[in-house]
């Protein structure tokens, strides 16, 4: 197709016509994923009768269809087309949400989720196709002075968006359930159809970005370039990094929703506000982890993002002790505040240091490769979950401190695990090993984490002052910060300036 054929070089003209287009593309791509995945797939699937077992593979599903990235690195190479790929995998893609959208109407429980099941995996594999081809594109195209400030922009308008339309969605599912006579998983046909035409927007964005010509390489077998990328150590590191993080991170995070709505009893409309309160935070942190990661680099932002992560995770496990308490709800909102400032340091750091690290004009590659290692562990992660979640229903750990003194007795339960609390604290111990393969890898620009946590307390205060006057927030916000400071390091291990053992 010669409208989408790629071009011997760009205008700046051209180039900046394209990075708008990518703006279109990213807010029609999030509106499709917040209506399609997310809670109200995962509430999707309650409603069809899911256990924790098919949450724990449906949220599996995705990483593990990157997979296909394998052979997909061949189809780029050999094509060289990476915006006919894209495209055409995308719309192939896309058209699987319609069956999914009609389930409700077309199959009863049992076999409405093996449809749900397979159109999922259909849907995942050929969108896995269209990613390699995406990674690579973006790498030529996006000027590496703007990756971080750009891609930060385009996060944040794109969770501004989907924020908005989570709220939206869920109160039309709330309503449509309260008012309608049909079944109440019809309300989410409503949705994913929704989803499907906003997949559609993104696809047009999509064509409308220019590609510049795939430099020409010598032919090399897919295992050589796959193996080529491990050759260089510190590329390898980060992989491991990326690996551990990935599985760290989905042996908790796709049971969050189930443990909101099944374990504390809160309705769709309460997970949704939790959920977009910590979306709201993303946004108006990502500008802040965008000018960082372009100031220093994307590693010294992980080295803050990521423990402040994981304390996050840890917190889930005191909501109930056993059982919800006073301070539940509000440690939930707390707990979603920072999971939120976080979550884009984290996110925004973790791509852009893939696209750094990787060679201009050979990113296919390198970039496939960090895919597929993260895919394996944030696929392997939520089975394990789903398969060991009715054992650890049976099981508790607790801490109960006893006092005993001629005039009084009483006792303090300070720890109680049990369930997915199980999950939550073997992923925090995970992630602070990945933390810890975080601290060999090397990037230009790195510096300390203590340089970084104070200029971005200082920014946060900043912004503060210009919502509040309130300094017990400001503290509130500070003091986890510079907790995770405390973290990090001034020297490096084995020669890597700027970095220590979290």
């Amino acid at each position: 197709m010669t409208i989408l054929a790629p071009r011997e070089s760009l205008t700046d003209a051209e180039v900046r016509a394209g990075l708008s287009a990518i703006i279109g593309d990213g807010l029609a791509t999030q509106a499709m994923v917040t209506l399609t995945g997310g809670i109200f797939l995962v509430a999707f699937a309650l409603q069809l009768g899911a256990s924790a077992t098919i949450i724990g593979l449906l949220a599996a599903i995705p990483p593990l269809a990157e997979l296909i990235q394998i052979p997909a690195i061949a189809i780029v190479d050999r094509l060289r087309n990476r915006r006919m790929i894209c495209v055409g995998a995308s719309i192939a893609a896309r058209l699987f949400w319609i069956p999914i959208a009609f389930i409700p109407f077309l199959f009863g429980p049992a076999t409405g989720l093996a449809a749900l099941i397979l159109s999922l995996t259909c849907y995942g594999c050929i969108s896995a196709v269209s990613h390699v081809s995406w990674s690579s594109w973006m790498r030529d195209l996006v000027p590496e002075d703007l990756l971080g400030s750009f891609f930060s922009r385009r996060m944040a308008l794109s969770l501004a968006l989907g924020a908005a339309l989570s709220l939206a969605a869920g109160g039309f599912i709330d309503l449509w359930q309260a008012e309608s006579s049909l079944p109440p998983a019809s309300a989410y046909t409503v949705i994913f159809l929704g989803g499907f035409v906003a997949g559609v927007f993104g696809i047009y964005y999509l064509s409308r970005i220019p590609e510049p010509r795939l430099q020409p390489q010598a032919p090399v077998s897919l295992a050589r370039q796959i193996r080529a990328t491990f050759a260089d150590l510190n590329f390898s590191r980060l992989v491991t990094f990326i690996a551990s993080w990935n599985f760290a991170v989905n042996l908790a995070a796709p049971f969050f929703t189930v443990y909101l709505l099944q374990r504390l009893g809160y309705d769709l409309t309460l997970v949704i506000a939790l959920a977009v309160l910590s979306q709201g935070v993303s946004v108006l942190s990502y500008r802040m982890w965008g000018a960082l990661s372009d100031r220093f680099s994307n590693k010294s932002v992980l080295r803050v993002s990521g423990p402040l992560f994981m304390i996050c995770i840890l917190g889930w496990t005191f909501t109930t002790l056993p059982e919800k308490h006073f301070f539940t709800f509000p440690l939930l909102v707390v707990l979603h505040v920072l999971m939120g400032l976080s979550t884009a340091g984290v996110t925004l750091a973790s791509a852009n240091i893939g696209l750094r690290l990787a060679p201009r004009g050979g990113a296919t590659a390198y970039l496939a490769t960090i895919n597929i290692a993260s895919s394996v562990a944030a696929g392997i992660a939520p089975i394990l979950g789903g398969m060991f979640v009715d054992y650890f229903a049976a099981s508790e750990l607790t801490w109960t401190l006893h006092w005993t003194s001629p005039g009084l007795q009483f006792s303090l339960q300070t720890l109680d695990l049990q369930y997915w609390d199980f999950f939550f604290a073997f992923a925090f111990l995970i992630g602070i090993y990945s933390l810890h393969r975080l601290a060999l890898v090397h990037e230009e620009g790195e510096v300390e984490g203590r340089v970084v946590v104070n200029e971005l307390i200082a920014q946060v205060s900043r912004e503060m002052r210009n919502l509040s006057t309130v300094g017990g927030l400001r503290y509130m916000l500070r003091f986890p910060l510079s907790w995770a400071s405390r973290t990090m390091g001034s020297e490096g291990e084995e020669g890597t300036p700027g970095s220590r053992l979290p």
